[in-house]
């Protein structure tokens, strides 16, 4: 078998572990509302290529959502010294591409323990039905991170940790991260673009109308979504 197979394999089998996770999460409201999403990434220096990456597959978060009302999402980022930015809600894909289009990686460490604290304060205002996170390593303190992770699920929002490359000590905070606050991990690499816009349309979905909303989903989609959600039914 080639690299390449091997690659494609291996993605699918991410794809099969992610959906299986989201298959076990608590059934969410019904289709009909618009969902509040917050979508943060990691923008620091060695996120370039991924940001520019994630600009070009973020409709998939508002096309995935059209026949279940929408999402509302947030983009939240960290970069360089200390800096850390929420955005305000917006709902249309043009929107949250000027936003991104508007942001540069700079160096510095990770901020995630304040992505997380700003996800606890916005959910306490109104509810956030799912947090997206990208990022590839971790700098920080693991007994914080997991005790706000924890917080969040005690609010029923669960955080999608998106994982680009094989950092190991990244790989185990962000299942932590994941298992604690109700959501589920995934690996993905920068090379196979198809796997983040899937696990990314996955999460839309699901924040939008629920994991009864993701079977109907993948009904509509293609023949690789179909197979890797099959076991949903």
């Amino acid at each position: 078998m080639s690299d390449k197979e091997l690659r494609t394999k291996s993605d699918k089998q991410s794809i099969d572990q992610f959906i299986h996770q989201v298959r076990k999460l608590p059934t969410q409201g019904g289709g009909g509302g618009q969902g509040r999403l917050i979508f943060a990434l990691d923008a620091t220096a060695s996120r370039e290529a991924t940001w520019d990456e994630a600009c070009h597959l973020q409709s998939e978060l508002f096309v995935a959502t059209r026949d279940l009302g929408g999402l509302a999402i947030q983009l939240c980022y960290y970069r360089g010294f200390g800096e850390f930015k929420a955005t305000g809600f917006v709902t249309e894909t043009g929107q949250l591409l000027e936003l991104m289009n508007g942001v540069s990686c700079l160096g510095g460490r990770t901020q995630i323990s304040r992505v997380l604290a700003h996800a606890v304060k916005e959910t306490r205002a109104k509810a956030i039905k799912a947090v997206v996170f990208i990022g590839d390593c971790c700098e920080e303190p693991v007994d914080e991170l997991c005790h706000t992770a924890g917080e969040l699920g005690m609010l029923r929002t669960p955080v999608f940790m998106f994982h680009e490359g094989a950092d190991a000590h990244g790989r185990a905070v962000f299942q932590q991260v994941s298992k604690l606050s109700g959501g589920a991990y995934a690996p993905f690499d920068r090379n196979s673009p198809q796997v983040l816009r899937d696990l990314m349309a996955a999460v839309a979905v699901y924040a939008s109308g629920g994991a009864k909303a993701l079977q109907d989903y993948s009904s509509r989609s293609s023949p690789e979504v179909k197979r890797l959600t099959g076991q949903l039914r």
